[in-house]
């Protein structure tokens, strides 16, 4: 991220090359698909162009194993155009908040007016194992970061929005929802801070996610958060948590999370 362009500017800038590359007027809507999610993006829409996410402006390649580094645009069944982010940049690697969240504001400057957050993370609920997709229905940002700069006063009643939750819901009725807790990483919590979340009224723990999502409501962005939980939290998990978990679990779940994002591509 240019320490010299201002955010918005540098995501203006961003989204004129991406519709210039590939040809378009404008976006519908864009997915971030995070770790463990990336393999499901595959035969969801009519592809239109791909290039690595490090030749648009602003963008940095992916440093997190799980994550692809490539920029999809595809052509829903329903006619409309859709950006596939498979990478993010995370908070840890201590490239700002601007930075993470550039890609979703990126998506709204090429006119997208929803977008679906995904990320895997740990389950607090020993029902919820791994491989299971969950709604997020709100979120505990505990990076104590924002996206926003001054007086910038953002409603977050209903971030996550329950029209597409309930569209999701459509897809998939055995869908659980669940308040999802960001923390910094890029260490994994402790049981302590397991128990932490869970009661503070937390279902979910992961290092994404929060802080798009405040920056797509800055941007007017409709957003949809699914986690697919790869892991039991810290001290309810029997063994050492391990990123290799989180690689394989959403490979298993593939299949499901191919059918989810392609159920939800034909309604949004």
């Amino acid at each position: 991220m240019s320490d010299q362009t201002p955010p918005q500017t540098l995501a203006g800038e961003a989204a004129a090359a991406l519709l210039q590359r590939f040809g378009l007027p404008s976006i519908d809507l864009a997915l971030v698909l995070g770790s463990g999610w990336s393999g499901a993006s595959e035969g969801l829409g009519e592809p239109i162009g791909e290039c690595p996410l490090d030749e648009l402006p602003g963008f940095a390649k992916p440093v997190v194993a799980g994550h692809g580094g490539a920029l999809k645009l595809i052509r829903t069944p329903n006619g409309r155009a859709a950006a596939l982010f498979t990478g993010r940049t995370h908070f840890y690697e201590g490239r700002g908040v601007a930075a993470v969240v550039h890609g979703v504001r990126t998506a709204a400057a090429a006119g997208a007016k929803a977008v679906v957050l995904t990320n895997g993370c740990g389950g607090l609920h020993a029902e919820w194992a791994p491989g299971t997709p969950v709604l997020i229905r709100d979120h505990i940002n505990l990076t104590g970061a924002t996206p926003l700069e001054g007086a910038t006063f953002i409603d977050l009643t209903e971030a996550y929005s329950p029209r597409l939750r309930a569209l999701a819901h459509d897809v998939d009725p055995t869908l659980a929802e669940g308040v999802y807790v960001q923390f910094r990483g890029p260490q994994y919590e402790t049981p302590a801070e397991v128990r932490m979340a869970q009661v503070l009224g937390g279902d979910l723990v992961g290092m994404s996610t929060t802080l798009e999502t405040i920056a797509a409501r800055e941007a007017g962005l409709e957003v949809l958060g699914i986690s697919l939980v790869t892991n039991p939290g810290a001290g309810i998990s029997p063994t050492p948590l391990e990123h290799a978990e989180v690689i394989a679990a959403g490979a298993a779940a593939e299949p499901r999370l191919r059918g989810l994002l392609a159920g939800l591509l034909e309604r949004l």
